[in-house]
């Protein structure tokens, strides 16, 4: 284990290298620090954690700079999280209140994200599979064809057109209406398919077709592969760091187009704490000169999603990873009232 001064000589390294881009050197440390300690014992204590892996000597200047491993041990043990100021969280709420529906909401997310962190944004929408029914209206556009619209508790809205084998009445529409609201109204998606499982029956025959039709269409719009849905925004600002990537940006690039590698990158959405992923640490190796901040939101105890922030591993860490809880708490806010 390092003792505690070669912990501080660490987070030194750590804040003038991520602040300045140029390696660091014993006496540039002892000068912009308070370390109590001469250039030489600074320098022991650099060699020390070149030694371990924490830090590294990236050509022949007399500077280090932090490893993945000494990056990974600042987040861990010597960087807390940097709270918002005032101005800013006041400025948070009013862009996001402003929101018109989910789209809206992720949409100024994902700018609000990559306009605070500098970095590249991720939102992912609310998942389905995680959320619940806040209503069902069903809709009669001709005789025989229906709008579904599925309502959620976090705001998402879902349409879907169906044909029915047979007309159907406003009457019939209504009764279908009324009775599936009172069976899934308020319950999670997950539960949906045993409640209404034996529905069909307890119609007339005539319409009996129409109703299977109708809970089929419903069913379906549970579980359909499209709610993985990711919102990205700021890939520009990747042009502003092209020297932290060791030959170019389009590995990375080419990586935050694919929405399977970003979904694995966000990680679970059930998992709601804070989530740091540096250099190696992602699987992807396009990514292996990023840094992934990501974090959980929701309209309740539970997240429903997930947002974060893709840049390069010199990244501000205390600063990312206040910026993207402080956002994930407002979105989850707005979810809650929504």
């Amino acid at each position: 284990m390092l003792n505690e001064r070669r912990l501080e000589v660490l987070r030194a390294i750590v804040h003038d290298y991520v602040g300045t881009e140029e390696p660091v050197g014993s006496k540039a440390l002892t000068e912009r620090h308070s370390l109590g300690v001469s250039p030489a014992t600074v320098r022991n204590d650099m060699a020390a954690l070149e030694e371990e892996g924490f830090i590294a000597q990236p050509h022949t200047s007399a500077g280090r700079i932090p490893t993945d491993k000494g990056y990974r041990l600042f987040v861990d043990r010597l960087a807390g999280v940097k709270p918002m100021a005032a101005p800013e969280r006041r400025a948070i709420q009013n862009f996001l209140d402003g929101a018109v529906d989910l789209d809206d909401v992720v949409a100024r997310t994902v700018r609000l994200l990559a306009q605070l962190t500098r970095q590249v944004a991720v939102v992912q929408y609310p998942s389905l599979t995680r959320s619940t029914v806040r209503h069902v209206e069903l809709l009669s556009l001709a005789p025989a064809r229906l709008m579904l619209v599925l309502i959620t508790d976090t705001g998402r809205v879902e349409q879907r057109m169906i044909d029915c084998p047979a007309p159907f009445g406003e009457t019939s529409l209504a009764d279908l209406r009324a009775r599936l609201n009172s069976r899934v109204a308020g319950r999670r998606f997950a539960d949906v398919p045993q409640l209404v499982q034996d529905m069909t029956e307890s119609f007339d025959a005539e319409d009996r077709g129409t109703v299977a039709t109708v809970l089929s269409t419903l069913l379906e719009t549970l579980v359909e592969e499209t709610e993985e849905r990711l919102m990205i925004g700021g890939t520009a600002n990747l042009t502003r760091f092209g020297h932290d990537f060791p030959l170019t940006i389009r590995p990375v690039l080419e990586a935050l187009e694919e929405q399977v590698v970003l979904l694995k990158l966000l990680g679970e959405a059930t998992d709601s704490g804070m989530t740091v992923r540096i250099g190696h640490e992602n699987a992807h190796e396009g990514l292996s000169s990023t840094s992934v901040v990501s974090v959980g939101y929701g309209s309740g105890s539970e997240a429903v999603a997930k947002l974060g922030v893709v840049g390069p591993t010199r990244m501000d860490y205390p600063g990312t990873m206040g910026a993207v809880r402080a956002v994930a708490r407002y979105v989850g806010q707005i979810l809650a009232e929504s």
